[in-house]
């Protein structure tokens, strides 16, 4: 079997790191002659991932003013709004690799949430037209990302595996049958762990990962951290650690985390771990803490897979779709709205804390079967590769 993972951006994006990571590792173990080729977006940053066959250059290609493409894609669209000819340009990259594999796995998970993605409609027409097998892998959708457009598209594919029970209802209620329920690949992926640094409290540090895209959606949010954080060193002991997951120009977790740790380096209990760690290294830090709190879904999931209680502060269906299928509910989850006020915050945290042996067991209930999930979508994989 052969099989070629796209919509991947590259692994500057830690969490895009873990699912690839964790997904050709799971894949690989249950399926041993299996090869995998990664198209990547920015394939220099994926040579970390050690399960992965081949690496190619996935990025998007742009169409030069006045060429003979821009004429023909300039006439196609404004005289039959056909855009297909443009995207399979910009796109040649991946669309010229479906040859070389017999299923094709579009694995960005949230890539459906971010509205129309005429790009990937493109490339999975193609897909289909050379009769390959097309599978969304590990995918969250809200109700309110869905339209007809992507609901056409979604129609296409051999199977969907929705990674939480949220996105899986909502799909059949959309009429999908091609759906089945899985987890997040991550939740299996293996740990690193580096020497501890100075100033980390065994048993005693809390994390705290924010992200761009929170203090984007609400301006608001960096004061109610700032208050968490004041909050957290007033009325305990913990150190606190700062850490971020994703480190893409724009869009980086280090830069608005050095603000918070310039603001509170003179405690002496605040520390902020480096922005060139991988997943698996990450994931060995968070492992160790006591309790974290992060805007960033597989640097909660790493924690959750480690039993860390763990607040969330969500800003899609994945957040709390996750979170219900760990405790039955969602749980220990804010919306980016409620992230406004830092009551709401210091009242997660204080939750945490007093519930903080209950929400272990919980989690060391139901992460095992959450893997074994994580698993099932290789059997699903497995069994569209031999029809």
């Amino acid at each position: 079997m052969k099989i070629m993972m796209f919509a991947h951006d590259g692994s500057l994006n830690r969490g895009c790191e873990a699912i690839v990571r964790s997904s050709a590792s799971i894949i690989k173990e249950k399926a041993k002659k299996t090869e995998i080729y990664l198209s990547s977006g920015k394939p220099e940053t994926d040579s970390i991932i050690p399960a992965i066959d081949k690496i190619y250059d996935g990025s998007e290609k742009g169409i030069k003013k006045y060429s003979y493409e821009w004429l023909v894609s300039s006439f196609k669209v404004k005289l039959f709004k056909d855009e297909s000819y443009a995207l399979g340009k910009i796109h040649q990259n991946i669309i010229n690799r479906i040859d070389e594999a017999d299923i094709c796995l579009s694995i960005g998970g949230d890539n459906y949430c971010y509205g129309e993605q005429p790009g990937w409609y493109e490339i999975d027409r193609r897909i289909k037209s050379k009769g390959k097998k097309l599978v969304l892998w590990g995918c969250s959708i809200g109700e309110e990302d869905m339209s007809e457009r992507k609901l056409a598209d979604l129609k296409t594919f051999d199977l969907i595996l929705a990674r939480e029970t949220l996105t899986y209802q909502m799909l059949k209620r959309k009429g999908l049958t091609n759906v089945k329920l899985c987890a997040d690949p991550a939740f299996t992926m293996e740990t690193e762990e580096l020497p501890l640094p100075p100033g980390w409290q065994e048993g005693n540090t809390i994390g705290i990962n924010f992200s761009p895209l929170v203090l984007k959606k609400n301006p608001e949010s960096a004061e109610s951290v700032s208050r968490l954080i004041e909050h957290i060193l007033e009325t305990t002991d913990m150190t606190i650690a700062l850490t971020p997951h994703v480190i893409i120009e724009g869009n980086n977790d280090y830069e608005i985390l050095n603000k918070f740790y310039e603001k509170y380096r003179d405690t002496g209990k605040v520390l902020i771990l480096p922005d060139s760690l991988t997943a698996t290294q990450y994931k060995g830090f968070i492992g160790r803490m006591r309790f974290f709190i992060g805007a960033r879904t597989h640097a909660t999931i790493a924690a959750y897979s480690n039993y860390v209680p763990t607040l969330v502060l969500g800003y899609s269906v994945k957040s709390k779709g996750i979170a219900k299928d760990l405790f039955g509910e969602e749980r220990l989850v804010l919306d980016y709205k409620e992230i406004s006020s830092s009551q709401r915050l210091i009242d997660g945290f204080n939750e945490m804390l007093i519930n903080e042996k209950l929400i272990k067991e919980t989690l060391k209930n139901s992460v095992p079967k959450i893997k074994k999930m994580s698993y099932k979508a290789v059997d699903y994989l497995q069994a569209l590769s031999k029809l």
